[in-house]
């Protein structure tokens, strides 16, 4: 550790005894920080976690998920779905209220009606909008007139028709971008609407001071209530800080000026987690770490579209070398001392622990050097003679996880070149399909295995999906149809296992590590356990005495 770390953590040693009577006067403001500033609020654009987070609890979407995943009613009371599989019909509550802003007659907000639906999808497929979230409509069947099949029956009868049968269709409306919001608001604000938003949801912006602060108040007009009949949101807001700086932002936590930090950084992993990735003892009488699966693969990516690799890539083509190359990481061994213990070994395919069908008992592609071997001297290279490199690319966050690779593969004759690239060339190259081999990841965009096996689905070539190895298989392809056509969840969850095999095997990506949800709290906080999708739902939040 060098001379300015051993400063630091002495610092926060003594900082940890002292008291926090500098705290927030109020007991009832939730704190926490957004190191990455936040953009936009408005829902067509929440695109990644920093604007997700407010974003989702401001606005409000047809149904929504629970703790397990599990597709719950929101504004949408109940629904049916037509025995075709097209036809989604939702049954609105008539008790739903924007929240009060002056984009609205005395500035009181109106009744949330299914029209507002329509006009809310509509919007992302508009070309002025330019929503990240507009692929939604891709699944969503045409009018006469061109217009998407999203048709207001009534007030509060809302129904939608899909092209095909796509059973994940529930799961995908609990996306932030369907969030309904009122054609009044877009029409007052127009592009600033992201800094103005007007949702129906628990929380509302009261202020926010671009880079210093955004705090949201409760909703007093929110509809839900809890199991007793109290009205939510608990608390009376949450309040959003934005330091860049990660150590910073960990000192303001140990001082109890944020109440909770989500993940860990390089900075502080060490001083908060042991290696076998416990809470550090001195912190157990102020902190409580809360863990749980989150929805996210790690993954090593190849490319296997022969047209796009040079020769001397070539090598990667071949099954037998991606699979020795699987076999010869071993993962437990990079959780613990690259993350202290935050992750699952990747040992059962690319669908994540925590989201069906994922089996503990399937034994994918695990650590076996003596695999390794034996694969390099059948296809005559033995010990890696003869071998030619190959190069990984990788961004600075990652850059330590693809060294630990390259070192466990060069033991067994495997040469591995490791490059850097930033942040955004390396996105623009990943999904243009220009990296022969690459570190990528996967979080969910909707708690259905369908968002990770669609990366496989010949169809799905990149740039114009998310098929970024250009891996094709027929039979994956019927597999993959077959799985949309039924309403049968166990034969669906077959299919997709039957899927998720086929990729083990061929190994068109070599999974890592299945990513662990981490939250540190302050004690006396309830209602801030982590969900798959690692959402914080603030509106079951309660502040306690420590």
């Amino acid at each position: 550790m060098n001379r300015n770390r051993v400063i630091y953590f002495l610092i926060i040693t003594v900082l940890v005894g002292c008291s926090t009577a500098g705290r927030h006067a109020s007991h009832n403001v939730f704190r926490y920080n957004e190191s990455k500033g936040i953009t936009s609020l408005d829902p067509a654009f929440a695109r990644t976690m920093p604007s997700i987070w407010p974003v989702s609890q401001i606005f409000c979407g047809l149904v929504q998920l629970d703790s397990a995943l599990q597709v719950k009613p929101c504004v949408a009371k109940r629904w049916s779905i037509s025995a075709d599989g097209l036809t989604y019909t939702f049954s609105l509550r008539n008790d739903v209220f924007f929240q009060n802003d002056t984009c609205f007659v005395e500035g009181k907000g109106r009744r949330v009606t299914s029209n507002d639906f329509v006009y809310s999808i509509d919007r992302l497929g508009l070309e002025e909008v330019a929503s990240p979230g507009a692929w939604i409509l891709s699944k969503i069947d045409t009018l006469k007139d061109g217009e998407p099949a999203i048709i207001a029956q009534s007030d509060t009868v809302l129904a939608i028709r899909l092209r095909e049968p796509f059973p994940a269709f529930l799961g995908l409306l609990t996306s932030p971008y369907c969030s309904v919001v009122p054609r009044e608001a877009i029409a007052r604000y127009g592009r600033d609407f992201g800094h103005h938003p007007v949702g129906c949801g628990p929380f509302q912006l009261k202020v926010w001071r671009d880079g210093e602060k955004l705090v949201l108040v409760k909703n007093p007009n929110y509809f839900e209530v809890d199991k007793k009949g109290i009205r939510l949101p608990y608390l009376d807001a949450v309040s959003i800080s934005f330091i860049g700086d990660k150590q910073s932002e960990f000192m303001e936590f140990i001082l109890g000026n944020l109440d909770f930090i989500s993940g860990v950084s390089k900075a502080s992993k060490d001083e908060l987690l042991t290696r076998t990735g416990q809470l550090n003892p001195k912190y157990a009488n102020r902190v409580q770490m809360e863990t749980g699966p989150f929805l996210n693969t790690e993954y090593l990516g190849v490319l296997v579209d022969p047209s796009k690799l040079q020769p001397q890539q070539s090598v990667l083509l071949k099954k037998e070398f991606r699979r020795a190359i699987a076999f010869g990481i071993n993962k437990a061994k990079m959780i613990t001392y690259l993350r202290n213990g935050l992750g699952y070994p990747a040992n059962s395919g690319f669908i994540p622990q925590g989201l069906p069908p994922y089996n503990p008992n399937f034994h994918g592609l695990t650590y076996c050097p003596d695999s390794t071997l034996a694969i390099l001297a059948r296809m005559g290279y033995p010990h890696g003679d003869g071998l030619p490199a190959v190069t990984l690319t990788t961004t600075d966050d990652y850059l330590d996880l693809c060294e630990f690779i390259q070192h466990e593969l060069s033991v067994l004759g495997i040469k591995i070149n490791v490059e850097v690239a930033t942040g955004a060339s390396y996105r623009q190259a990943v999904m243009d399909s220009r990296l022969p081999f690459f570190r990528g990841s996967w979080i969910a965009d909707y708690a259905d295995a369908e968002s990770y096996l669609s990366l496989f689905y010949s169809k799905n070539y990149s740039p114009y999906g998310p098929n970024y190895t250009h891996y094709s298989n027929s039979l994956y392809d019927k597999l993959y149809v077959a799985a949309l056509k039924t309403a049968d969840i166990k034969l669906r969850f077959r299919f997709y296992s039957k899927m998720d095999s086929i990729i083990t095997n061929e190994a068109p990506v070599i999974p890592l590590f299945y990513d662990k949800a981490v939250r540190f709290v302050r004690l006396g906080i309830k209602g801030m356990a982590p969900n798959p999708m690692n959402i914080p739902v603030f509106k079951y939040v309660q502040i306690g005495k420590k």
